[in-house]
């Protein structure tokens, strides 16, 4: 990974961030893709927030496959290019079908076969949209998810905005050959 943040070595990283470092590398992720790197530079931000990052990742109500059509929608939306080259192979591993994600990715509309896809893309693209959930879509997503899930996924949303914002603010890349999944602006 790279970024336009100063690189930590240590001789320039505190006792403090090489402790959150350290957590961060000891678990579940095991690496430090992502906005890990730009988090680092404020420990007492990158500790809660890696926090809340493995529940949204690895804990949630949401079935993996929902959660990272939720992270690639979110990438989309974004146009945060590490955060999509990171998940979209995890969704795909997920089943969820690269024209799915490939029409996302372009802004055009996707074809679920899947009525739970299909509902997770209608609430992330009405919430972005338009900052709000309708009554009736409200009402079909909790029943079909539950409220408990439901707050999961906003929370998904709401953590990977975060990850995707640190992302294009910090200018984090994936060291790849791969073309960006999105254009630059």
């Amino acid at each position: 990974m790279q970024s336009r943040l100063t690189t930590l070595t240590k001789d320039n990283t505190t006792a403090e961030q090489q402790r959150v470092l350290d957590s961060i590398l000891q678990g579940p992720r095991g690496n430090l893709d992502g906005p890990f790197l730009a988090w680092v530079h404020s420990p007492e931000l990158a500790d809660p927030a890696q926090q809340l990052g493995a529940y949204c990742r690895y804990h949630t109500r949401i079935p993996l496959r929902l959660s990272e059509l939720a992270i690639l929608t979110t990438a989309a939306c974004w146009q945060s290019q590490a955060e999509w080259q990171i998940h979209e192979p995890i969704a795909h591993q997920a089943g969820i079908d690269k024209q799915i994600t490939e029409a996302i990715r372009t802004g055009q509309h996707p074809v679920f076969a899947n009525a739970d896809e299909q509902l997770v893309y209608q609430l992330t693209q009405t919430l972005y949209a338009e900052k709000r959930i309708p009554d009736a879509l409200y009402q079909q997503a909790v029943s079909h998810f539950g409220e408990a899930a439901l707050v999961d996924l906003i929370g998904i949303l709401g953590y990977y905005s975060l990850v995707a914002m640190t992302l294009n603010v910090f200018e984090v890349r994936r060291n790849t050959e791969q073309p960006l999944p999105f254009n630059e602006p």
